[in-house]
């Protein structure tokens, strides 16, 4: 069980690097998708970040 809720973690913990990814690419200029795009895609991912850290936690506390 420890094996999925560290799987669970790892995920968590790469949707949240995306979202810091696409947020700070709002930030270059002449940036390719538009910046409305990178803001939902940066907002999409963090919220499954989140998400997954939430669950991640929860397995974990009734281990």
């Amino acid at each position: 069980m420890s094996g999925v809720t560290a799987g669970i973690f790892t995920i968590g913990t790469l949707l949240i690097a995306g979202g810091v990814h696409f947020y700070l690419a709002i930030k270059k200029p002449g940036v390719y998708p538009p910046k409305y795009i990178l803001k939902r895609r940066a907002a999409a991912f963090a919220a499954g970040g989140i998400g997954f850290m939430l669950l991640g936690v929860i397995m974990h506390s009734f281990k």
